[in-house]
């Protein structure tokens, strides 16, 4: 008796590794991106009287009618073009059923992914999962930028889509309109498919535009757009996602969700509508509130002996240990990692577990710190960070605490 060859090419999540171990030794969990503080009230009501009413059973296998009408007005404006609810929206169960049920659908075996890294640790298994082939591409420090000569160079006769995670993580970079102008040649000049996750798109600073490469010339037509609520409302554990594309691609798409999954949970999506037609104040609010919170971060960070990269959008940090007046200063990212969980108190990510290329070149000497927070979580991370050098945390006190709540208005 073995399993199937495709489940011995990967492990399991490291990130959720990094979780259970933060709840063994009762460290803070800085590792997995999830918030801890509750959604807004509106939405939790919303998925009450869903419960309590008529929402419990199957609905439509690619999605509650309601919410795909809202994501169509809403998906209509931000790609420019018309988004059919009932032929181009399929709702999933999280960006990453997202993801894997868009390779399983458009990549025969054998064919070839190029991966942007550092990535997202399920990025390559999803592609496994199709029996298809991740190509990485590398990302080169400290900028972070697509090199379209590195693409090209990625580039082989079984080539067949390119993955891009746009407010990327971990690096929180925004790809902007030079590096897109650049992704939309290379599809076309290749005949690519280009697949999209824009969870953290409402997660934006300093004035940063997020770019649907789905709305752009030259990409209409072969962008798979991929995005979900869990980040943006605070509730990652009721994984609730969605693709947008044209046809075929989005009939492919729906008939592997039919056969995966069914449909997303109901009553889950019935609040989901809820949660979309919030008004807008509400996500200036989420950009002021997680504003807050990425500064507390960096000046967390920052008085530890870490160098951290100031993110442009999500909510991740990659951060430097080396310079840390500690000798684990000198060990292997994964290694580090572990320490600062089970010794220090603090869950993080290593480095090489976003690199399947080099990893130890790339991936070495950072961590990934998830900074959706509360102010007093994060001032707790100060103190336990401190004790690294025993240097006296950073004086948090004066800052009026505004993400200390939950991330919108009660209505």
């Amino acid at each position: 008796m073995y399993p199937a060859k495709r489940t011995t090419y990967f492990n399991q999540s490291m990130i959720r590794e990094m979780a259970r171990l933060a709840i063994e030794h009762d460290a803070i969990n800085m590792s997995q991106g999830f918030p801890d503080f509750n959604p807004p009230e509106v939405i939790v009501n919303a998925a009450v009287e869903a419960i309590r009413g008529a929402a419990n059973q199957y609905t439509v296998t690619w999605g509650y009618p309601p919410l795909r009408q809202v994501l169509a007005e809403q998906y209509t404006d931000q790609l420019g073009w018309t988004v059919d609810p009932d032929a181009h929206i399929c709702i999933v169960c999280g960006v990453t059923e997202g993801i894997t049920t868009t390779l399983l659908a458009l990549l025969n075996p054998g064919d070839e992914l190029i991966i942007l890294e550092p990535a997202h640790e399920n990025f390559r298994p999803s592609a496994l999962l199709a029996d298809a082939v991740a190509r990485p591409v590398v990302l080169e420090t400290p900028g972070y930028r697509i090199d379209p000569d590195r693409l090209d160079a990625a580039v082989t006769p079984r080539t067949r889509a390119l993955l891009l995670n746009t407010p990327h993580n971990p690096t929180g970079r925004i790809f902007d309109r030079a590096e897109l102008q650049a992704v939309i040649e290379f599809v076309n000049r290749h005949n690519l498919i280009l697949i999209t996750d824009e969870i953290y798109d409402r997660i934006l600073y300093d004035g940063q535009e997020h770019i649907s490469p789905g709305s752009l010339d030259g990409l209409l037509e072969r962008t798979v757009t991929i995005g979900g609520l869990g980040k943006s409302f605070a509730v990652t554990g009721w994984r609730l996602g969605y693709v947008i594309a044209r046809e075929p691609l989005s009939a492919a798409i729906r008939v592997v969700h039919d056969y995966s999954t069914i449909c997303a949970p109901t009553p889950l999506q019935a609040a989901a509508a809820v949660a979309l037609s919030q008004p807008t104040d509400y996500y200036t609010r989420l950009r002021e509130e997680y504003a807050e919170r990425r500064e507390v971060m960096m000046e967390v960070l920052d008085a530890a002996g870490f160098r951290a990269t100031r993110p442009e959008g999500a909510y991740y940090t990659l951060a430097d240990y080396t310079r840390i007046d500690a000798p684990q200063a000198k060990w292997r990212s994964d290694r580090f990692a572990r320490w600062l969980t089970t010794d220090v108190g603090v869950a993080v990510v290593a480095g090489i577990n976003f690199y399947t290329k080099d990893r130890d070149k790339y991936g070495d000497g950072i961590v990934r710190f998830a900074f959706p927070k509360r102010i007093e979580t994060l001032q707790e991370v100060a103190k336990r960070l401190a004790t690294i050098g025993q240097q006296a945390p950073p004086d948090l006190a004066r800052r009026r605490s505004l993400a200390s709540s939950n991330p919108a208005p009660r209505r």
